[in-house]
């Protein structure tokens, strides 16, 4: 189980925990094209073993996975839910990520939302902000 960890604190060990216990990520944002961030996250998160559930209401499939209008409508538990939208747009999956039970909420580089955040970490969930999950898994794991 992850502690609950303020991002001030999160430790280079605190990431690590993270991305070595949890191995189901809803990527929020997801995106088909290629020259999208969200898309090479994706790819890379696949490519190194994770299961990545793309959520966007816009597209049905992303890199051969269904895509899903919203985290709840995943099937399987989740347990990180990657944010790549605009902070404005955050809480509302922020509060998905509640309900749906995922430990862990990680605003991607320019998706901070300081009340998203606060609301997370309310709810018990970790919240990383200011970090990429693939650029963290690259200098943590590779």
């Amino acid at each position: 189980m992850v502690r609950k960890m303020p991002v001030e604190r999160l430790t280079d060990d605190d990431v690590r925990e993270i991305l070595t216990k949890q191995h189901r990520i809803a990527l929020v944002g997801a995106s088909p094209k290629p020259e999208r961030d969200a898309n090479r996250v994706m790819r890379y998160l696949l490519e190194k073993g994770y299961e990545v559930y793309p959520v966007n209401p816009h597209y049905e499939e992303v890199l051969g996975r269904k895509c899903y209008p919203s985290v709840l409508d995943i099937p399987d538990e989740v347990e990180i839910v990657d944010l790549f939208l605009r902070p404005e747009f955050t809480m509302d999956y922020v509060e998905q990520a509640i309900k749906k039970g995922a430990k862990v909420v990680w605003f991607q580089f320019n998706t901070y939302n300081r009340e998203a955040f606060k609301r997370a970490k309310e709810a018990g969930l970790v919240a990383v902000a200011h970090r990429c999950i693939k650029q963290e898994h690259e200098r943590l794991m590779d």
